[in-house]
């Protein structure tokens, strides 16, 4: 065999080695986390009356955080079967082992929720989509599609029609502020918020898990697929956000709710390019035309889900790129994605930490945003090289293999 021939038979091997489309999936968590520390850190708003929309709302708000929730759906998907979905005791066993990794999540998320920070922590509702989802884990493309599509579609509706409702319970069936271990003695406002009322919804957003879990189920080893997830997912995100244009522009549901608001001075035009998290939509149906990142509209999860397919391809095909290259281009990104809960985590403290202390002197919000974001490409970047866990990546995996544990039969 010729030097080329085993150049090429080994590159072709490699390609096949179980896990490699793994590399494409961190890189994209990476980029999620990285995205989601940027609206954390840096500003998302001009400190004017307007409330100028900055590049970083405009990019990052609310994308970030769909990415990382639809590859949370991809996780799962390649955890239970891949393109084959687990049946059975083995689709029971890992099920199992989902609620025991959401379950320490979720700690996490508590934990977290007694930080002074200003920032919505996420892996409570993130913790919660994972059981959410386990009815669907044992469904192939073919159902998943459909079904996600349905969930784009009605559960805004729902939502829209009964948050009112909750808001104007007594107390209101909504928090406030990120859930911590206190808020499970009043479990009817947790789950309000959870599910509704909170900053990340999981009753729209299960809706994004769907996704992932079907992006999941393709084959994502070739390169068709990851070409199709690019073009197909840009394609969806113009056209979810082309058509929300045109009805709040041109056909008047800016104008209406403007109206509605009743407040010349409100900067609704800059909320609804960057986020509407905490503003009351409802009293009228305009509402459910915007694709304003965080509104939870059809046309908001279609917009972020088309986003994140397009961001899963396009990492993907560099994936494949790195290896036919023989360059690991994506090291620090995927080392990054690989320990996305650690060094969220991580983040999240140094954020405490900071949280209305003045900065050190010589220290700027940038330059804290782009420290946080060196020091994870660099700590990720080394775990990876080293085959290393993350330690509450390490204890979520723990959890996993103990749910998933089936002792051997007698026979």
């Amino acid at each position: 065999m010729t030097q080329r021939a085993t150049a090429s038979h080994s590159r072709t091997a490699r390609g096949k080695r179980p896990g490699a489309r793994l590399t494409g999936i961190d890189a994209a968590r990476g980029l999620a986390l990285l995205g989601m520390m940027a609206t954390h850190v840096l500003p998302t708003f001009e400190s004017n009356a307007q409330l100028t929309p900055t590049w970083v709302g405009l990019v990052f708000s609310g994308r970030a955080s769909a990415l990382f929730a639809v590859l949370a759906g991809i996780g799962l998907a390649l955890s239970t079967g891949k393109q084959q979905p687990l049946q059975g005791p083995e689709l029971w066993a890992a099920r199992r082992g989902i609620t025991l990794r959401a379950l320490v999540v979720g700690a996490v998320g508590l934990s977290l929720g007694g930080l002074e920070v200003n920032i919505a922590i996420i892996l409570v509702h993130y913790a919660v989509l994972f059981l959410c989802v386990l009815p669907f884990l044992g469904l192939g493309v073919k159902q998943l599609l459909p079904l996600a599509a349905l969930w784009i579609v009605m559960p805004p509706v729902l939502a829209f029609l009964l948050r009112p409702w909750l808001l104007a319970a007594t107390p209101p069936l909504h928090l406030g502020h990120n859930p911590g271990w206190e808020d499970l003695g009043t479990p009817g406002a947790l789950l309000g918020d959870l599910f509704l009322t909170g900053y990340y919804p999981v009753f729209q957003w299960i809706a994004y898990l769907l996704i992932g879990l079907a992006i999941g189920r393709m084959a994502l080893t070739t390169a068709a697929v990851s070409a199709l997830l690019l073009a197909g997912g840009a394609m969806v995100a113009v056209l979810a956000k082309w058509a929300s244009v045109v009805m709040m522009e041109d056909w008047g549901g800016r104008r209406a709710l403007e109206e509605q608001l009743a407040d010349p001075s409100y900067p609704l035009g800059s909320l609804l390019q960057v986020n509407v998290a905490g503003v009351e939509q409802s009293g009228s149906w305009w509402w459910l035309a915007t694709s304003a990142p965080h509104s939870g509209s059809t046309l908001d999860l279609l917009h972020t889900s088309g986003v994140a397919a397009a961001v899963v391809g396009f990492c993907l095909l560099l994936g494949r790129l790195a290896e036919w290259v023989e360059l690991d281009l994506l090291l620090p990104l995927r080392g990054a994605g690989a320990l996305t809960l650690s060094l969220y985590t991580a983040h999240l403290c140094v954020m405490a930490a900071l949280y209305q202390k003045p900065l050190p002197s010589g220290w700027t919000v940038d330059g804290v945003y782009w420290a946080q974001a060196a020091a994870v490409v660099i700590i990720g970047g080394i775990f990876a090289a080293l085959a290393w866990r993350g330690p509450l990546e390490w204890v979520a995996h723990a959890a996993n293999q103990l749910g998933r544990y089936q002792p051997a039969r007698i026979r």
